[in-house]
This record gives structure tokens, C-alpha cells and sequence, in this order.
């Protein structure tokens, strides 16, 4: 009798085991089944989010191809490429026609004006207290923002462009006034050539061609 009792309490054991192992292997297929439909879930969120910024890449660059005059070639660099090239074309044919409209602005108003009998710039100036200065503030690198007072003679605001051309010296943005027989010259000015210049060191500069032209 005992025998048999143990070979039963041996059998139950065995089965408890079994049953064990058997219940933690299902366990492990389960939770292997949650991880993989989470990682198809993740990595299809991940493919729709491609998707759509893949589209609005595509609808950006078809914009700006049919805002290029010129597309030498239909692939995305290309696009990306000519773009640029326009674009820098554009940014220098600004400078060229604000540079002109300067030149254009200051030749008439000094033909506009009526040349008074023995009128004289200097003495206009120094009759309302204004001298002829230079003002110098720096934006960043070799980029300034310049403020000038001159004499007006006829031909002097060409004549500095000139000059500030041969310096390497840029303008941009600029303004051009006449008041009291003076020029009131606002710029900003950019050093072409490289070269790191101060402030003082530029205000000097410009005083320099100022006393040449």
C-alpha cells in the first residue's frame, strides 16, 4: 500500500512539473507574440510617418522647380542646385539696380536744385552748425553700419562709390539725403577682401577717401 501511494505522490509530481513548464512556455509564446505585434505596430507608425514627409518633400520641390525659370535636370540635387544659382543671381541684381537708384537719386537732386547765385555748400553748412563726420557701429565679422555727413559738390557721391569700390569696400541698403548743403549718407557696408578691420580702424578709412573725394 504504501508502494502504490508513493508511485501515486510520484505521478502527481511529475505531472505538476509538466503542466509547470508546459503553462510557462505558453506564457513565453504569448508575451513573444505581444513584443512582435508591438514591433509591427511601432514600425508601421514609423513607415507612415516617412511616408508623409517623403510627400512634402515631393510637393516642395515641384514648387520651387516652377519657381526656377531654368531646371537643367529633373532629379531633387538638381532642382536644389538651380535654385541656388538663381537665387544669387537675383541677390546681385538687387544690389546692381539699388546701387544705381542711389547714383540715379543723388545726380537728381543736384540737378533738381536750383544753383543759386554764389551759393556755397561749405558755407551753407557752417551756417546751420553742420560738420562733416563719420559714424561707425559694428554688426558682425567684417559688416558695419555707417552714417556720413559730407559736402555736396556735384559728382562726390560717385566718386566715393568709386572709392569705397577700390577698397573692396560693399554697400548695402543705402540711403541718400540732402540737407543744408550737405550729403547725409546711411549704409551698410561689408569688407570684401577678408580683411579683419575695427571700428576705429574703418572710420578712418572712410575718412580718408571723404578728404580724397
Amino acid at each position: 500500500m504504501e508502494h502504490v501511494y508513493e508511485d501515486r505522490l510520484y505521478v502527481s509530481l511529475d505531472e505538476l512539473c509538466f503542466n509547470a513548464e508546459d503553462g510557462g512556455n505558453n506564457m513565453g509564446r504569448m508575451s513573444m507574440k505581444n513584443y512582435d505585434d508591438d514591433t509591427k505596430v511601432f514600425k508601421s507608425k514609423n513607415l507612415e510617418t516617412e511616408r508623409r514627409r517623403r510627400e512634402k518633400l515631393s510637393a516642395r520641390l515641384l514648387k520651387l522647380r516652377s519657381l526656377v525659370p531654368i531646371i537643367t535636370n529633373m532629379n531633387k540635387a538638381t532642382i536644389v542646385d538651380d535654385a541656388i544659382t538663381y537665387i544669387k543671381k537675383l541677390q546681385d541684381k538687387v544690389k546692381s539696380l539699388g546701387q544705381e537708384l542711389c547714383e540715379m537719386e543723388a545726380t537728381s537732386e543736384e540737378i533738381a536744385e536750383p544753383k543759386k547765385e554764389g551759393f556755397d555748400a561749405a558755407e551753407e553748412m557752417k551756417k546751420w552748425g553742420i560738420q562733416e563726420k563719420v559714424r561707425v557701429t559694428k554688426i558682425d565679422g567684417n559688416k558695419f553700419w555707417v552714417k556720413m555727413i559730407i559736402e555736396k559738390k556735384r559728382g562726390r557721391f560717385r566718386k566715393l562709390m568709386e572709392a569705397m569700390s577700390t577698397f573692396s569696400l560693399e554697400l548695402m541698403d543705402t540711403n541718400v539725403t540732402t540737407v543744408k548743403g550737405a550729403f547725409l549718407i546711411t549704409t551698410c557696408m561689408q569688407g570684401m577682401d577678408g580683411e579683419a578691420r575695427e571700428v576705429q580702424q574703418t572710420k578712418e578709412l572712410l575718412l580718408d577717401i571723404i578728404k580724397a573725394t
